[in-house]
This record gives structure tokens, C-alpha cells and sequence, in this order.
């Protein structure tokens, strides 16, 4: 193999992998003790890391990070989201008390994984590598996907492409099936998040149709909430500390094992220094404490579909991955979500590694015959004036793209404009999350006269670049979103999403009433300077009819009136200017043409 070859990386919240494309198959690499796993836990000691199998034995005696990648790209999540104390890093995200006085970023957690993924990939194949592509999951949004590329970078690789988990899972199931064409769902449920996809394979090409999630639902969930039952229950307050991995990790323990039996005991000796916890779990308890978690991750799914435009009869497959899939209970849900027995021909844990590794082949040429159409998840836009938001780029639209408006100044003599750059699905611009905001310098012009356009392009990663150019000087200021400084919530995703739906009609009449405003507001002051010229030849007729609609405009904004009254009104004053208007041009192109002539400059040459 040479040096450009590229690999593929699953980064997970509990385990991780590497792997290649070698002789036109995809494989896993594996460390010396052959397994190809790495489980996603650092350890910070006072002179190194130890990451991996080799961390999880330091559990339950000091501090080892671990799920850091639900922390990445955030800001400080509250009290009790994660086991180790945290608390707000310098740049505003969060900082992980790992001992000694010593704090870690999530960023520098998944770095020192991937610096071990590197280590593996590079002892197994003999040589230096630095290209990869990593997956992410589908929800990720713009902070956590420049998050997860700057540990890349970290630990010494050059970051190619960042893919959707379920979409490298689906290039795992769909690469034997090139020739077939077929629409699924993949299913992806790990250790901290959960993503479920749409996609249309057909001749080769991967093309992503819709796309919902939750990076903050996962088998991580499962144990807490297993925990928590179990100590409330037998009267002890959960505990903090070295002790909050203990009880964990027993958690995950008598989850695993109720996987396969009806009924497993959780036990934890000196809990709390002096009592001990001896107690049978049954899988029906179990089921109910994750019943809420199951009844997100139906929405997610229904929405996919919906926003696909198809009904469960319309799949071919429905494909599970990730390791909390071997959970009874979730493959049910996906057997009555998507009316079919699900399939689990892929390796719940390795498939988006293969998937990471199939990406990167396609990248170094090697399946020349494979595309893949990925999406991004929700809408882009920016906020325009009156407060609305209007998209440049709508939610589950195929990237790579690019997308780009011309907008004006709202005020006489306006010397700048602020950009700020939303994401969401609300009419109104306070309803969606700020992204970031910068600002663009133009030469004073009375209202509506500069010129300013803003183009989004997202790239194949789905990370934004914002471009706005004053087009009078073609001076450009290019802005790359990294932070995302908002920190959202995935169930307000999923909220919104479906606040969007259920306040559509409130949100559209709110725009209605907006735009209708505005543009009362532009007409009025023209129409009032018209009719007090009095040098301006308008028939007593046509000046009784603008006069009366500018009365209804004037009342209809006094009185408060509705949306549809007020863009009527509005309506009614346009069409009874529209011929004073265009004689107005025309008298002044005709002026315009006397004066040139007047000067000697002679008329406009033709072409």
C-alpha cells in the first residue's frame, strides 16, 4: 500500500475503529492483541495517556473520560449529564476534571483515540499515514462536526471527509448490492447517540433522502437510567465521585445481560462505604425505564419518513446498527416503526467502520463505481429585516452545495449590515438558534439602494462557509462557522421540527403580517410624497382611488388588522399606483434623455 492511502474511522461514544480498503475489500485493523475495537476512554496521567482497553482498567480506581464525543463541539451541559466533574473551558466549551487538578476538552479526549487509531493503522500497515475520513453522527451540527475535524487534526491527520454514521452503514450493507436498487432506513443506535437515515441506493449511487436523531440518546441513557432505578429504589442517593463509574459500569453489565435473559442481579458491593446492593432486574422493569427513550426515537423515525415523502410499505429494508440495536426492546420498536422484520445482517459494531473505510476507498479511487449524496439536517438561513428568517439552504438538501441571495440596506445612509447566520425551522428569526454573526462595510446609499450578497456553501463534510460581498466594490468577507456557540439541545431539534409543523399556519400569518408591514410601510411615504407634489398630472379619479387605499393601508396598520387585511390593503394601494408608477419612469427616462441631448451627449449608443 502506499502512503495516500486513506483510512476510515468510526469515532464512537464507546468504542472506536479503523479501517482500509486492501485488495478491494474493506477491513478492520487490529491492535496486537487482535482485537479491532478500541473502546473510547482516555486516561490523563501526570506524564501520559493511556487510551483504550488499557484506560478502562484505571475505572473505578481514578478518573478515566470516557463518551467525551457527547461533550464535543458543547457548551456546559447540567449538573449530573456526565460522570467525571466538569466545568467551562476557556473558549467557552467544556473542560473535564480528569485528577490531579487537571482538566481535558472533549476535543483532546477524542484526539488521544484517534492518535491511537493512527497508532494501529500505521504498526499494521508499516507506514506513515496521515488522510481519514471520519464518521460523525447525522445530527451533528456545525460546532460538533468542526469539533470532532479539529481532534483530527490534533492527533496528526489530515481530515478528508466527515460522513454520516448511518450513511457509512449503509455503504457497509449496500456495497455487495451495487447493482440493485432499493430505498432503506438505517438504524443507528450507540453508546450516546441515535441517527436513523433514508436512503436510495440504485446503480452505485448512496443518495441520502432525509435524516433525524438525537446525539444525545443512547445506550449511555440506558445504564442511567437502569442506576437510578435501582438506587432509588433501594434508598440510596446515587453517589458522586470514583463511585459514579462503579455503578455505571454495572448498569451497562445487567443491561448486556438482558439482552439475552429475562432477568439478571445487580449487585455492587459497599455502594456508599457500608451498604451493598444485591437485586434482581427483570427485562419487563427494564423496558419500562427506557420506554421514554423508545418513544423518541419512534418520533425521529416517523419524521425521516415524512420528511422523505414515503410510508413504511415503501422500504425494501430496515438496517440496525450500533451496539445498543442488540437491545430486545429497540429492535422491536424498529419492527412495528417500520412494518418489517429488521435486518441485522451488518456487525452491530463494526459496520460504520467499514462504512468510514468503504468512504475513504471512494475517495482514493478505489470504488470508482460508488457516489454517495449525503444531506444536511436542518435549515440554513439568515435573519432579514422585521426579524424573519429566510433560508438559504433548506433542511434534508443534498450536499455538497451552494446557495446565495442579494439583499439591500433598510435605512437611508446605512453604512453596514449585520449577517447573522441562523439554523432552525421557524418563520421568525427569534425562533431559530444564531450560528454566529459578522458584519459587512458598503459606502452610505439612500434605503434600497446598496447591494449585498450572502452566499452559503456547505461542503462535503456539511461544515458552512458564509461569503458576503459588498457587489459595488466586490469586497468579500468570508466567515467559516466553527463554534456554533449555540448550544441546543437535541430534543429542542426535535421540537422545533415539530413546532414547525404545528404552529405553520401562526408562524406563516406572523411572516404574512411582516412582509406586509414593510412594505407598507416603503409604499406610504412615496405615495404621500406623490400626491402633495402639485406639479404632478395625476386625474382627480386615479388620485381619489390612491388616496382611499392609502386611507385603508394607514387604518389597517392603526387598528391592528390581521395579516390577510393588512396585505390586502397593501395589495389594493400597489395596483392603484402601479400606472402613476410607470408613467413616473418613463417621465423621467424621457427627462433624463432631454438633458443628455440638451448637453450635446447625444442619445445612448445601440448595441
Amino acid at each position: 500500500m502506499s502512503e495516500e492511502v486513506i483510512v476510515g474511522i468510526d469515532l464512537g461514544t464507546t468504542n472506536s475503529a479503523v479501517g482500509v480498503v486492501d485488495s478491494g475489500f474493506p477491513i478492520l485493523l487490529a491492535d496486537e492483541d487482535g482485537r479491532r475495537l478500541v473502546p473510547s476512554a482516555v486516561w490523563f496521567g501526570p506524564h501520559g495517556c493511556e487510551v483504550g482497553h488499557a484506560a478502562l482498567r484505571r475505572r473505578g480506581v481514578e478518573p478515566v473520560v470516557t463518551s467525551a464525543k457527547r461533550l464535543i463541539g458543547r457548551r456546559l451541559p447540567e449538573a449530573g449529564d456526565y460522570p467525571l466533574p466538569l466545568r467551562g473551558s476557556d473558549d467557552g466549551g467544556i473542560a473535564i476534571e480528569t485528577g490531579r487538578g487537571t482538566t481535558a476538552t472533549p476535543v483532546e479526549a477524542a484526539a488521544e483515540i484517534l492518535r491511537e487509531l493512527k497508532r494501529i493503522a500505521e504498526m499494521r500497515l508499516g507506514h506513515d499515514l496521515t488522510r481519514a475520513v471520519i464518521t460523525v453522527p447525522a445530527y451533528f451540527n456545525e460546532g460538533q462536526r468542526s469539533a470532532t475535524k479539529r481532534a483530527g487534526e490534533l492527533a496528526g491527520w489530515t481530515v478528508e471527509r466527515l460522513v454520516a454514521e448511518p450513511t457509512a452503514a449503509a455503504l457497509a450493507y449496500g456495497l455487495d448490492r451495487l447493482g440493485e436498487q432499493s430505498r432503506v432506513a438505517v438504524f443507528d443506535l450507540g453508546g450516546g447517540t441515535f441517527d436513523v437515515s433514508i436512503l436510495s441506493l440504485r446503480d452505485g449511487v448512496f443518495e441520502v433522502l432525509a435524516t433525524a436523531g438525537d446525539t444525545r440518546l443512547g445506550g449511555d441513557d440506558f445504564d442511567r437510567a437502569l442506576a437510578a432505578h435501582v438506587t432509588g429504589a433501594e434508598g440510596i442517593a446515587p453517589p458522586d465521585g470514583d463511585l459514579g463509574p462503579r455503578l455505571r459500569e454495572e448498569a451497562e453489565r445487567v443491561k448486556r445481560a438482558l439482552s439475552e435473559d429475562d432477568e439478571a442481579t445487580f449487585r455492587l458491593p459497599f455502594i456508599d462505604g457500608v451498604r451493598s446492593v444485591e437485586r434482581p432486574v427483570r427485562r419487563q422493569e427494564f423496558e419500562g425505564l427506557v420506554a421514554p427513550f423508545l418513544d423518541r426515537m419512534e418520533r425521529c423515525c416517523r419524521r425521516a419518513m415524512q420528511d422523505a415523502g414515503i410510508v413504511p410499505g415503501d422500504l425494501d429494508a430496515a438496517v440496525l446498527v450500533g451496539g445498543s440495536t442488540r437491545i430486545p426492546a429497540v429492535r422491536d420498536l424498529a419492527a412495528r416503526v417500520f412494518e418489517r422484520d429488521p435486518d441485522l445482517s451488518q456487525h452491530p459494531d463494526e459496520a460504520v467502520a467499514l462504512g468510514a473505510a468503504i468512504q475513504a476507498g471512494i475517495l482514493g479511487g478505489t470504488y470508482r463505481q460508488v457516489l454517495l449524496l449525503d444531506v444536511t439536517p436542518l435549515s440554513l438561513g439568515i435573519e432579514t429585516f422585521g426579524g424573519l428568517m429566510n433560508v438559504l439552504i433548506p433542511r434534508n438538501t443534498t450536499i455538497p452545495c451552494k446557495a446565495g441571495e442579494m439583499f439591500t440596506n433598510a435605512r437611508d445612509a446605512q453604512r453596514s449590515m449585520q449577517v447573522r447566520v441562523l439554523q432552525g425551522e421557524r418563520e421568525l428569526a427569534k425562533d431559530n438558534w444564531e450560528l454566529g454573526s459578522f458584519e459587512i462595510g458598503f459606502a452610505p446609499a439612500p434605503r434600497g439602494k446598496a447591494r449585498v450578497g450572502v452566499q452559503f456553501q456547505l461542503d462535503e463534510s456539511g461544515l458552512l462557509e458564509v461569503l458576503g460581498r459588498d457587489v459595488a466594490t466586490g469586497r468579500d468577507t468570508i466567515v467559516k462557522i466553527e463554534s456554533a456557540a449555540v448550544d441546543v439541545a437535541d430534543e429542542a431539534v426535535e421540537r422545533m421540527v415539530d413546532e414547525s409543523v404545528e404552529h405553520a399556519f401562526e408562524d406563516m400569518n406572523a411572516r404574512m403580517h411582516t412582509e406586509a408591514r414593510l412594505k407598507a410601510e416603503e409604499l406610504l411615504p412615496a405615495v404621500e410624497a406623490v400626491l402633495e407634489d402639485e406639479g404632478a398630472a395625476i386625474p382627480p379619479e386615479e388620485r381619489r382611488k390612491i388616496a382611499g387605499a392609502r386611507a385603508a393601508v394607514e387604518e389597517a396598520l392603526a387598528s391592528g388588522a390581521g395579516p390577510a387585511v393588512l396585505k390586502a390593503a397593501v395589495e389594493r394601494l400597489d395596483a392603484a399606483t402601479e400606472a402613476l408608477a410607470a408613467r413616473l419612469v418613463e417621465d423621467a427616462m424621457a427627462a433624463r434623455m432631454q438633458d443628455q441631448l440638451d448637453s450635446g451627449e447625444g442619445p445612448p449608443a445601440g448595441p
